[in-house]
């Protein structure tokens, strides 16, 4: 593993993004760069830096060709710690589109969590079975929407440290308004008494690709169709306004969710494999 850097800027960022099989890491590289991270391509690995958001583990991370053989596995943990110093997180994405928890036995066996997530794509979509018809839905705006994201990130993921995730979630959003305010795409919600209970954003990753960003809804909020309505919703207008042709959510295989995305019209296209280990608490 030599390491060694290619050149960087514009041109090698679309190179970089050009060489990524995997339609979610591709999407996810186009939108990180919008945002203002940065890609490295190394002969061995593409390296993917935040700097303003330090805590953003996905933001900063190695993406791999293909899944290392388990006796690599400490070689690349320290490639990690040599590349980006300052993390107290690891985190690998694989590249691939048919990726699978156990190829990743190596880095299972040190400790990091391995996930084979799934992307789902649409060209189309439906009304979901029972669409929610009393919540009002429609785009962020202003300081206290915005504000109101944030809260709902804290309460669907109460198991990270809260002083941490807070500031992970409070530049995230900054970053995200600020790509809304660039033309990228829109964030929107479903809220209840003008209280934020679904939220989601859809971006422009490159021509005819929008990418979907953080579905959350509030775990009191659950079970009302706000979540598929809220896609259809945002779904229509990355098609109609966007000119997407292509929709691409990526999501946990085993969250209940995923089949509110099936019934408005996505369907499974490909996995995508990562790992991650947390920083200590």
């Amino acid at each position: 593993m030599t390491g060694r850097t290619r050149r960087t800027g514009a041109t090698a960022t679309g190179e970089v993004l050009a060489g990524v099989r995997s339609l979610g890491y591709r999407t996810d590289l186009a939108l990180l760069t919008l945002g203002g991270s940065t890609l490295e391509q190394r002969d061995d690995h593409v390296l993917v830096r935040t700097p303003d958001n330090p805590l953003h583990w996905w933001g900063n991370f190695l993406l791999l060709p293909r899944p290392p053989a388990a006796e690599e596995t400490g070689r690349w943990l320290d490639r990690f710690a040599a590349e980006i110093p300052d993390a107290t997180h690891v985190a690998f994405g694989v590249d691939g589109t048919d990726g699978q928890v156990t190829d990743l036995r190596g880095m299972t066996a040190a400790g990091l969590h391995v996930e084979a997530a799934r992307v789902l794509t649409a060209t189309a979509v439906h009304q979901p079975p029972h669409p929610n018809q009393s919540a009002d839905f429609r785009r962020l705006a202003g300081d206290d929407d915005w504000a109101q994201l944030v809260d709902l990130r804290l309460a669907c993921n109460d198991d990270r440290d809260p002083v941490a995730y807070r500031e992970f979630c409070e530049r995230k959003a900054a970053s995200n308004r600020r790509l809304v305010d660039a033309g990228h795409g829109a964030w929107f919600g479903a809220f209840e008494d003008g209280r934020l209970r679904t939220g989601m954003g859809l971006l422009r990753a490159s021509e005819g690709l929008a990418r979907f960003q953080s579905v959350e809804t509030h775990p009191d909020a659950r079970g009302r169709g706000l979540a598929g309505t809220l896609v259809h919703h945002v779904s229509r207008y990355g098609l109609d306004e966007l000119g997407a042709r292509t929709l691409v959510m990526v999501t946990d295989p085993d969250y209940s969710a995923i089949r509110i995305y099936r019934s408005v019209g996505f369907v499974d296209t490909e996995s995508q494999l990562q790992a991650e280990r947390p920083p200590a608490r």
